[in-house]
């Protein structure tokens, strides 16, 4: 499911609740109007009994709403990160495409030209997912980078960045030092000697 439609049945879900609250408040609203006028009729004893303040429902629904809402855009951007097309589909698609082939072998020839021996940090980012290129360029251009100053370099969330961080390390391309409340992320040690041969 792509962000666009999480955005719409996200926001069906938050107008059927919408609705379903009003219509809640409407009858319990109505309820009370109706024992208010048989009060005085029925005496004292019916005044307990009238049911819900309808104003629990509108507080309810506005509650319901606000949680959907909120939880849904703490989670947004990381469905953004699962809209990028896998790379086995996009090639896949692309052998089917007699142009696309064409020009899969002149990108073939154009990086044919890359000594992967002579530049390890251009085969390397080549083989990485986009995402994690945004991440990785930037620590290896300026190692020690803080998580911050990444995060405004690659026009991440906050959230984005630390996660694709943490891949990377798992994947030890990259390793990060605590510094206050943020880190430093400097390439790993194999990354970094590759690329100065």
């Amino acid at each position: 499911m792509n962000r666009k439609q999480a955005d719409t049945v996200v926001g069906g879900v938050i107008a059927v609740v919408l609705v379903v609250g009003s219509v809640l408040s409407w009858q319990a609203y109505q309820q009370q109007q109706a024992f208010d006028q048989m009060g005085p009729m029925m005496g004292t004893s019916m005044g307990a009994t009238h049911g819900t303040n309808p104003l629990w429902y509108v507080l309810g629904t506005i509650l319901v709403s606000a949680v959907i809402g909120g939880g849904y855009l703490v989670i947004r951007d990381d469905l953004s990160s699962t809209d990028v097309p896998d790379r086995s589909q996009t090639e896949v698609a692309d052998s089917a495409d007699p142009e696309s082939v064409d020009a899969s072998a002149e990108d073939t020839k154009s990086t044919g030209d890359i000594n992967p021996e002579g530049q390890p940090q251009a085969r390397v980012l080549d083989l990485l997912p986009e995402d994690e290129r945004r991440v990785l360029e930037p620590v290896l251009s300026s190692p020690g980078i803080t998580q911050i100053e990444l995060r405004d370099r690659s026009d991440f969330s906050k959230s984005k960045v630390s996660q694709t961080v943490s891949t990377l390390e798992k994947r030890g391309l990259l390793y990060r030092e605590r510094q206050g409340r943020t880190y430093r992320i400097y390439p790993s040690d194999d990354l970094q000697q590759e690329q100065t041969n």
